[in-house]
């Protein structure tokens, strides 16, 4: 086996069995409260908070290390008011037609449309970017390894911490993305790959009936 340095697991903290259960179940029932939402409260969020989550989601594994993400967290009402035009533009023409039939019929039960009031709205938008060169230090410059999976697992990790923190969030993939690059200055190495919204919902905010539906264990597990 190849020698490579190495540090001691000291910060891996065991559980009896019952708390093992207790707190997987309570994980769970957690993140049965985690909801997508279209109707965002302008209320303001520290920014503090906005940085604790993304370095939660640095922790997340990925290809060799090499940690192929880098996140923009807009909360300028300029940015983000040219984000909302710009995606919009991209929206209609989805709407109209470049998304298919059979697309569009899926979407229907959600309510969604070509209107992103939300962009400009909500407190923070958090752009997340992939990268196709890199490495473990910023400066790098070397291939990087499974980067849509580092990348959609670092947005888990995002996710939930923002959940945790109290906070609500939707993720609105508008394609082509390559505007959010521009407006946010990224280099060419870069790729958009997620638009991250998030706040505090607002006080009519509602869930559709159809998010609501969720798969059984026995659907998505088997057991070997």
């Amino acid at each position: 086996m190849q020698e490579h340095n190495a540090s001691p697991l000291c910060d891996y903290v065991e559980y009896p069995t019952d708390e093992m259960i207790a707190r997987s179940q309570q994980f769970y029932q957690e993140l049965k409260r985690r909801h997508t939402i279209r109707n965002f409260s302008d209320r303001p969020v520290p920014k503090e908070v906005i940085e604790n989550c993304i370095k939660a989601a640095g922790t997340a594994p990925s290809g060799a290390n090499h940690q192929p993400w880098h996140f923009v967290a807009i909360h300028s009402d300029d940015v983000k008011q040219q984000i909302k035009e710009q995606a919009e533009a991209h929206e209609r023409s989805f709407y109209q037609g470049r998304a298919g039939e059979e697309w569009l019929e899926a979407l229907k039960p959600l309510g969604t449309d070509a209107d992103k009031p939300y962009l400009a709205k909500a407190p923070w938008l958090i752009a997340i970017f992939s990268q196709k060169k890199g490495g473990i230090h910023a400066e790098d410059n070397n291939t990087n390894y499974y980067v849509h999976e580092s990348v959609g697992i670092a947005t888990g990790f995002l996710i939930n911490a923002l959940h945790s923190s109290g906070l609500v969030t939707l993720t609105h993939t508008p394609k082509p993305m390559s505007f959010l690059s521009k407006i946010c200055q990224r280099p060419d190495n870069e790729r958009a790959y997620m638009l991250l919204v998030t706040g505090y919902p607002a006080k009519d905010a509602t869930v559709p009936h159809h998010a609501l539906v969720k798969k059984s264990l026995a659907e998505i597990t088997t057991f070997l």
